[in-house]
């Protein structure tokens, strides 16, 4: 049956009245401790990204650190702050599953953007290095 307008239920004036004589939040509440150590976490994680850097490490070592590092401070953040470690799975899957194949399809982009450069390399001469002279094109017959 429709109500005209202006018109409520009866219960509906029940339900706002018992509301309003309980007056509390609904939701989730989280003790302020978890985000103090998560806090504290995140600083004790830039302190060694950082740190890296500083004790001069080269190559793959710095680059692994640096991204690890990277993708646990955005984990946490994600999981604390943004409160998806209180969420259902699915809506964790719905948020965290594209980034990750976004992921899977960049590192098969770069391996075959190294394979093409190998082949051609291969096949057009090699390619010139850094601060070295070009060489030659290799003549096939």
């Amino acid at each position: 049956m429709a109500h005209a307008e202006g018109q409520h239920h009866p219960a509906a004036g029940q339900h706002h009245a018992a509301a309003g004589a309980q007056h509390h939040e609904v939701g989730q509440q989280h003790p302020l401790g978890i985000y103090f150590k998560i806090w504290g976490l995140l600083f004790v994680l830039s302190t060694a990204s950082y740190l890296v850097d500083y004790f001069h490490f080269q190559g793959y070592l710095r680059w692994t650190l640096i991204i690890v590092f990277m993708l646990l401070k955005a984990g946490l953040i994600v999981a604390v702050f943004m409160h998806m470690l209180w969420e259902r799975l699915a809506i964790v899957y719905a948020i965290l599953v594209p980034p990750l194949l976004l992921l899977v399809l960049l590192g098969i982009g770069a391996i075959e953007g190294d394979y093409t450069f190998f082949t051609r390399g291969t096949f057009f001469g090699a390619a010139p290095v850094h601060g070295a002279p070009i060489a030659a094109p290799v003549q096939h017959r």
